[in-house]
């Protein structure tokens, strides 16, 4: 049972916001829209309440940045990146990351409903009752597989650019940052993809931060402020830097798993710059202990 209440809205405006999201669905769904010219004439109306011609008359840099195609993502600047993929939800993503810096993209009544009609357009997979608010951040998007009801909150990092897989019911707290690509401490460029999979019901809790390739199972919590760059077993709950797993949650035994971090299989890590090729060895070694120097006795009452 939710904690949360419903609240009373006024049927007028929630009809004008299913129906403008109903047609939005509608054309993206249609493959003769053309993406960047849809996406800058709905930023043009939503923002300035005008409409892109007129617009780019009036103030043509305000208008000129409003297209997708005028603007660069970090992830553009990336080896990893699929381009076709890319091109395809950038202009969406473009909308999303724009939308949200508006008083409409604070409202959960319009931006909730408008990233759960993105995603279905954006993501690899989303399942019902997507629930996102306000800055969220995605490194592709094209790579996020994600169940029914979950939830992810205010400014969160979701570096998919090697996968990212959140399962159902699984939920993400504000400021977490969750990764799926590693740098050599050695060499910066040569960078390694490894997919990171949160369990059904999982939650990870303020400021966590989960490293590329880790696995946290169904109904594991990481705690706050702790940093993962591992698993978490079924029930665990996860806390420190680096986080281990302390306490497990009072279930009943017999319960299933979709995922389970001690048996679940783990695809292949990926190299994302064909400069390196070959898996990154080890490259470091623990640093030697250095023995204290021996202190000074400093008499009472004496001058030091």
């Amino acid at each position: 049972m939710t904690w949360l209440k419903p609240l009373a809205t006024p049927e007028s405006a929630e009809s004008a916001y299913a129906a403008y999201f109903a047609e939005l669905d509608a054309k993206l769904r249609d493959p003769a829209t053309s993406r960047p010219e849809l996406v800058r004439e709905l930023l043009s109306e939503l923002i300035y309440g005008r409409s892109y011609a007129e617009l780019l008359s009036d103030a043509p840099m305000a208008a000129l940045n409003l297209d997708s195609r005028n603007v660069t993502f970090e992830a553009e600047y990336y080896m990893a990146t699929d381009d076709a993929k890319f091109q395809r939800v950038k202009p969406l993503l473009w909308l999303w990351k724009s939308v949200d810096l508006t008083p409409l993209g604070q409202n959960p009544l319009f931006g909730i409903p408008l990233r759960r009609v993105l995603a279905g357009h954006i993501f690899k997979s989303v399942g019902r009752n997507f629930k996102c608010w306000q800055n969220v951040e995605f490194s592709v998007g094209y790579n996020m597989e994600v169940g029914d009801d979950v939830v992810i909150h205010r400014n969160v990092l979701l570096d998919d650019i090697g996968g990212i897989e959140l399962h159902d019911n699984a939920s993400v707290s504000d400021y977490v940052n969750i990764y799926s690509h590693t740098h050599s401490v050695l060499d910066g460029p040569d960078v390694t993809l490894r997919k990171t999979v949160i369990g059904r019901g999982a939650r990870l809790t303020y400021h966590s931060t989960i490293l590329a390739g880790s696995v946290v199972s169904d109904d594991a919590l990481l705690a706050t402020h702790a940093l993962l760059r591992g698993d978490i077993e079924p029930h665990g709950i996860a806390m420190g830097l680096p986080a281990k797993t302390t306490r497990l949650k009072l279930r009943q035994p017999g319960q299933t798993y979709r995922v389970d971090a001690r048996i679940l299989p783990r695809e292949p890590a990926r190299k994302a710059n064909p400069q390196f090729p070959d898996p990154t060895p080890n490259q470091t070694r623990k640093a030697e202990v250095q023995a204290e120097p021996p202190r000074r006795e400093v008499a009472v009452g004496q001058p030091d």
